[in-house]
């Protein structure tokens, strides 16, 4: 058993604590403008010389083309990420979490963000409250985690999102608790029809409780990973996952069944284990 160790506070703890307590406060009055708020933290993050005169710098015709050009993108209204041009994108729900999504991917790229993992991780777990459609206890993203919509996501307790993963959100995403999703994993909730890519098809996603994604592994729309089965390192699951069982493979296909899985009903279907992996040979 490797069990993750428990470090020291760092020097600054008490200060990003602070920065913290003063986001969720934010976003906690209703009158908060999501846009300007994130404006305000990126300019401080990254030219906090102009915290306070951000509009006039960006207008600024002595400043170089290119840092006018950084300076208005400090503000979400001043750009646009991809689910604002799909059809079915919910154009006021998707305002409402745009400027936090921005946040989120912005601040990967900062000098405080980058690869700081504890700062990181607390960030992504407080504004995915704000931007999930639920969020269960004790979420973790690490850096360089990307969503569609991200309004339709539905995360349980314990969930645990590791680098650059995607999840495609579109047609919505169900994770239960204690789910696991490994580096460059993808989970997809929309897919296109192979004679007109256009016509696009949306279907939620499950993962169920105690459910494992491992590396680069993609899980396409409308497919049901039950619980506490495993989609392999490089797998491509097209259809319903086995609750306890083990995928491998494009397309993937149960290999095995894991040695804790009951003999009985689990509530999505029946595990049954041959004598071999009962352990009887």
């Amino acid at each position: 058993m490797l069990p993750l160790r428990a470090l020291a506070d760092r020097p600054v703890s008490t200060t990003a604590r602070d920065w913290l307590s003063q986001l969720r406060a934010d976003l906690d009055d209703p009158s908060c403008d999501r846009n300007r708020l994130c404006r305000g933290i990126l300019t401080e993050l990254w030219y906090p010389e102009h915290r306070n005169d951000w509009e006039t710098a960006a207008n600024d015709i002595r400043l170089p083309v290119a840092t006018r050009l950084a300076l208005a993108a400090m503000d979400p209204c001043n750009v646009t990420l991809e689910p604002e041009y799909y059809a079915d994108c919910d154009h006021e729900r998707f305002q409402r979490v745009k400027p936090l999504l921005w946040l989120w991917y912005s601040f990967d790229r900062t000098p405080a963000g980058g690869q700081n993992v504890w700062l990181g991780v607390e960030l992504r777990r407080l504004l995915a409250r704000y931007i999930f459609k639920r969020c269960g206890e004790n979420f973790k993203a690490f850096h360089n985690v990307e969503f569609s919509f991200g309004y339709n996501m539905e995360v349980g307790d314990n969930v645990v999102v590791h680098r650059n993963v995607l999840l495609d959100d579109r047609g919505g995403i169900i994770i239960g608790n204690n789910v696991s999703i490994s580096d460059y994993a993808n989970i997809y909730s929309h897919t296109h029809s192979i004679v007109e890519q256009k016509d696009v098809t949306n279907a939620v996603t499950r993962l169920d409780d105690g459910v494992r994604i491992t590396y680069h592994a993609t899980v396409l729309a409308g497919v049901h990973v039950n619980e506490q089965s495993m989609v392999g390192a490089m797998a491509v699951a097209t259809k319903d996952v086995r609750p306890y069982h083990v995928y491998v493979g494009i397309p993937a296909k149960s290999v095995r069944v894991k040695p804790n899985a009951p003999t009985t009903g689990t509530g999505t279907g029946t595990v049954l284990r041959t004598s071999h992996e009962r352990g009887k040979g």
